[in-house]
């Protein structure tokens, strides 16, 4: 039998995804953590947080799921409590990396559109609550996660595999468990998203016509362009970072909501398009986690400057150990 081209597809995919993503994430938590990009703290803090939960997504799902799957069948993450385990930190890790990009475009729509809120809210300090908060929320909310998966079978007095319980999808009780974490995951987040963005770019509009009917000066002309040239800056990057989460995560929604109305795993194997659907919205799914880093090189100008002495640097270094 031929094997399935999205098999294929997957056997380079995802090793390519963990071999990029890695060092992009790791570049973004060094270069951002040094504080050198004329970012403020409390921005610089959200875009840490975001860059090292989607590392550990990478880690925790691409790397140690989906790589290890493919490559070193029969590790010992595919023992029963540790598979269990992982379940558990891909979900939080995927939550933290949604709920951080959540908090970070609601920060910046309280920076532009209310600016007395701005000096109470969008704070060192109230950032990383708000990162402490939603770490520790993605992480007990997925602890029942655990206790949902069964051995698949037992060899010699071990439990291998993990598959969900018998009862999963007809107990009350996990069917709403189920429900919630979907909606939670990414479905309020896509609407929350788009609801900030959206006040956030009619703000700008509103206040770019009620500043050019304004300018009756030079002075105060120039001034106004300073001003609109940095929030036109703090827009590019929010719409950029949040844009692509919507348009990488928008499969897997169509797939969940396919699946609620359409019975979605009774799918007739590796060559059914539905099929073929789903696992390729988990292949954009996953690879948001790589974009942010890429956004900031082509939005941030001090960014890319500081990318640029960070590769530098070693090869400084190589270069003095030559001579």
């Amino acid at each position: 039998m031929e094997y399935p081209v999205i098999y294929k597809i997957e056997d380079i995919y995802y090793p390519f995804l963990a071999a990029f993503g890695v060092p992009v994430n790791l570049l973004a938590i060094v270069i951002l953590s040094r504080g050198k990009c004329g970012l403020s703290t409390c921005i610089t803090r959200y875009l840490v947080a975001m860059a090292a939960a989607d590392l550990l997504v990478i880690i925790a799902e691409v790397i140690l799921y989906r790589v290890s799957r493919y490559y070193f069948p029969g590790s010992f993450l595919e023992i029963t409590p540790v598979c269990s385990v992982h379940a558990v930190l891909i979900y939080a890790a995927t939550d933290c990396s949604v709920w951080l990009t959540v908090a970070f475009t609601f920060d910046r729509l309280l920076a532009i559109c209310c600016p007395k809120l701005k000096t109470s809210y969008c704070t060192e300090k109230v950032a990383t609550g708000v990162i402490t908060t939603v770490i520790a929320l993605s992480f007990s909310r997925q602890i029942p996660r655990y206790f949902a998966n069964e051995p698949e079978y037992v060899a010699d007095g071990v439990s291998w595999n993990c598959q969900v319980i018998s009862g999963y999808y007809t107990l009350p009780g996990w069917i709403a468990f189920d429900w919630l974490d979907t909606v939670l995951t990414p479905v309020l987040p896509f609407i929350l998203i788009l609801l900030f963005n959206a006040l956030t770019v009619r703000h700008i509009l509103v206040a770019s016509r009620v500043r050019r009917g304004f300018q009756l000066s030079i002075n105060r002309a120039k001034q106004s362009d300073r001003t609109m040239e940095n929030r036109k800056k703090s827009i590019v990057l929010l719409i950029s970072i949040s844009g692509s989460f919507i348009l990488l995560w928008l499969a897997y929604v169509v797939q969940f909501l396919h699946y609620q109305i359409a019975n979605y795993y009774d799918s007739a194997g590796p060559h059914d398009p539905v099929y073929i659907f789903q696992q390729t919205a988990y292949m954009l799914q996953v690879s948001s986690c790589c974009t942010n880093t890429c956004i900031y090189a082509v939005t941030q100008t001090k960014f890319r400057e500081e990318l640029k002495n960070v590769i530098k640097c070693p090869l400084r270094v190589i270069g003095k150990i030559v001579k």
